[in-house]
Formats: structure tokens, sequence, C-alpha cells
């Protein structure tokens, strides 16, 4: 695709800038969100599945230097972008989850986050472009989503999910037993509105108690009119690259 087709975006207020296509699926909010909510540290392995052009994967990386990155990206303009975005900071991997390359199935990561296409296609229409298609209509099922992160997790290797809320009871019903210690962060756009999104964290081998948090709320007042302003934890999330507590 050539430069005319993009547009290099400015993300976490300029400290990270990734190339998009302009038309098709284009990297907003989500992916910036799930990054800030990973409490990965310098020298751990992570990695992405569906990783787009980088947009999750790359934020984290510029949060927390010192990361080792991999992204897997089944859509080849996606993975060549994600390549030129990550340069020699990122790993990617050409490929479908449902068919990782051994190289990729015989290693262990840290952190296993992935943004994974939120409309399931027997109840809604697809999209015309067929990238975007790629990236929000569901073609492999969420529990193989589930299935391919929790495998490649290290013991004590955290998984990070963000996903549509109406869809957590199958996040939660795909989930190896081997994964405990889940924790789910609903996320709304208002005070007092229903949470349209949770990220869902679980971890190999985790003992600790099923903990539902309060909703994340992303705008300040009651609606639209009151304006767009983004509270500011969220505002430095997305601004700054700073982190989001559970």
């Amino acid at each position: 695709m050539s430069d005319h087709g993009l547009t290099h975006d400015a993300f976490l207020g300029g400290l990270l800038h990734l190339w998009q296509p302009r038309d098709g699926y284009r990297a907003g909010v989500d992916p910036v969100l799930l990054a800030a909510t990973i409490p990965a540290v310098s020298g751990q392995r992570v990695l992405e599945l569906g990783c787009g052009v980088g947009a999750a994967v790359l934020c984290l990386g510029a949060r927390v230097p010192g990361l080792i990155l991999t992204g897997v990206e089944r859509e080849a303009t996606y993975a060549e972008l994600a390549m030129r975005n990550g340069g020699s900071g990122l790993e990617v991997v050409h490929a479908d989850i449902a068919e990782l390359p051994l190289t990729l199935r015989q290693r262990q990561f840290d952190h296993v986050l992935a943004n994974p296409p939120y409309w399931r296609r027997d109840a809604s229409v697809a999209a015309r472009n067929p990238t975007r298609e790629a990236a929000l209509g569901e073609e492999t099922a969420l529990s193989l989503w589930i299935e391919v992160a929790s495998k490649r997790l290290a013991p004590k290797g955290y998984m990070h999910i963000i996903h549509r809320a109406e869809r957590l009871p199958d996040l939660l019903a795909a989930l190896p037993k081997d994964m405990g210690s889940i924790e789910v962060l609903p996320i709304s756009a208002r005070q007092g509105r229903a949470a349209e999104r949770v990220i869902m964290r679980a971890r190999k081998s985790g003992r600790a108690d099923f903990r539902l948090h309060a909703p994340l709320v992303l705008h300040r007042g009651e609606s639209h009119l009151d304006g767009d302003q983004y509270v500011q934890p969220v505002r430095d999330a997305l601004r700054a690259g700073v982190a989001l507590k559970f």
C-alpha cells in the first residue's frame, strides 16, 4: 500500500506514531486502554494476538521500555504496517492464530493480550471493507482466542482481553481450568450508564478469588451535551501513556 492510502497518527500524546490505512479498520481507544491495564515490567515477553498495525502492543512498549514484543497478524496489509510501525522493537508473525508456526508454539510469554473481533456475524451485518470486516467480524471463535492465549502463557503469566460487555459470559466460559485469579474491569461511557466494554484479566495457575471491579467511567458529564472530556485517569492513559489500575 502506497503512503497516500495511509495516515500517520499520533497516539499517547505523540509518544507513538502509527501508520494506518486511510480506509478500513483503524485503531481507536480500545487497544490503548487495553495496553494501559497490563502490569508489565522491563525484560518481560509480551505477545499480542491479532495485533493489527501494532497499536496495543506498541502502546505498551512505549510505556514500559525494555519489553520483548511479538505480534501475530493474519491480514498481510496490517502485518506489514505493524512491522513498519514497530521496526526492530516488534517481531511480527504473519499467521492465523489458529495455525501458529511451530517456532511460536514452542515459546511462552509473560503477557498475552488480544482485542478480538467484536461482532458475531450470525447476528449482525458484515462490513463492506474486507480489512475492516476482518478486524470486526468474528470469524475465529472467541473460545479459540482464549485457548491460544492461555497456551502461550508462561506459569504465572497474565492474559488480558478487551471485548463487548455482553460477551463476558463467553469469555469466562472459555477460560481453561488452569487460568485463575480472574478480574473483570467494566468500561462505561458515562456515570450511570451500562458498561459497553470489559477487560478480562486472568493468570496462569492463579488462585486468587474472582474480582469484579467498579466500572471505569470514560467521560465526565451525563450526556454528550456536557462535553466529551475524559476523566483524568483515562486522559492520562490516552494522552501520556500512564498506566490504568484495575
